[in-house]
């Protein structure tokens, strides 16, 4: 099994948007934002290819929406979806699983893309079978007014229209040394995949814990629908973690690809950090 980090590109969001109730004068130490509060973030997705399946777990932003949504989240980086994804050596063709840990536009929005004449949409990833929870699908599609404006119907309906995607109902292992788990804090539904690789687990975070800076147990988004379930989501997570010495790959952490945890007696905090490299040999 090879895993390799898929940068996509980064976006700028608020800062306290990003860490909730925590104060600045506290996030801004351990995470930095520029002189309009806006914090820097990637949109880091993870290539495993594992015989001949070639598997994605998430996909950015992708390139659909107009310049009056984009203005808001100041995307910037060299790396896309295609860059990235062609210095791995594998075209959008070879994807045989997207994989969709929630459908936010940062997450899913790679997923579909214009046809030649902009007349329609076709799926970025053609033969591909499209993976996400019910939960998350169902809560998509009909979205709470919170979260409805980073569901969008183009990133989502192509998918179940092109008869590629599939919904899971429970947790469990749908693709051969990926464990899907489900987890409701920051929006119903979020699948997050456990990779079982060379005798480890590693755990690709989404937007359970965005970065190093949210382990702390209550660092939590504004974002998240429900904070009081994600502080139980990461208890449950937080004890399989220390048990099974997980590694953790994030998706929005400009800084750090990946990190160990160590219990404290301030709480989870990060042992090892650095590249995913250093962690997967």
């Amino acid at each position: 099994m090879k895993l390799t980090p898929i940068e996509t590109g980064n976006l700028k969001l608020d800062g306290g948007a990003m860490f909730g109730v925590v104060p600045k004068v506290m996030w801004s130490k351990v995470y930095p934002a520029d002189e309009n509060n806006l914090a820097n973030w990637a949109m880091r997705c993870l290539l495993i290819e594992d015989g001949d399946r070639k598997i994605l777990i998430d996909n950015g932003i992708g390139d659909k929406q107009g310049e009056n949504f984009l203005k808001h989240y100041y995307l910037n980086g060299e790396e896309t979806l295609e860059s990235s994804l062609e210095k791995a050596g594998v075209k959008p063709e070879d994807i045989t699983d997207m994989v969709l840990t929630h459908m936010h536009f940062d997450h899913c929005g790679g997923s579909v893309k214009y046809t030649e004449d902009r007349s329609g949409f076709a799926l970025t990833f053609p033969n591909a079978t499209y993976w996400t929870s019910r939960q998350q699908y169902e809560w998509a599609i009909n979205p709470n007014r919170r979260e409805k404006a980073s569901f969008l119907k183009e990133n989502i309906l192509p998918i179940e229209e092109s008869g590629h995607l599939k919904l899971i109902e429970q947790e469990g292992e749908y693709i051969p040394g990926i464990e899907f788990k489900l987890y409701d804090g920051h929006t119903d539904g979020q699948v997050i995949p456990h990779i079982h690789v060379n005798g480890k687990i590693l755990v690709y975070t989404a937007d359970l814990m965005p970065s190093v800076a949210h382990l702390p147990m209550p660092w939590i988004m504004a974002y998240d629908t429900r904070p009081l379930q994600t502080l139980k989501d990461r208890e449950r997570f937080y004890a399989e973690a220390l048990e099974n010495d997980y590694i953790l790959f994030f998706e929005h952490d400009l800084y750090n690809e990946a990190c160990t945890l160590v219990d404290t007696p301030k709480g989870i905090r990060a042992d090892k950090v650095g590249k995913l490299s250093e962690f997967i040999s």
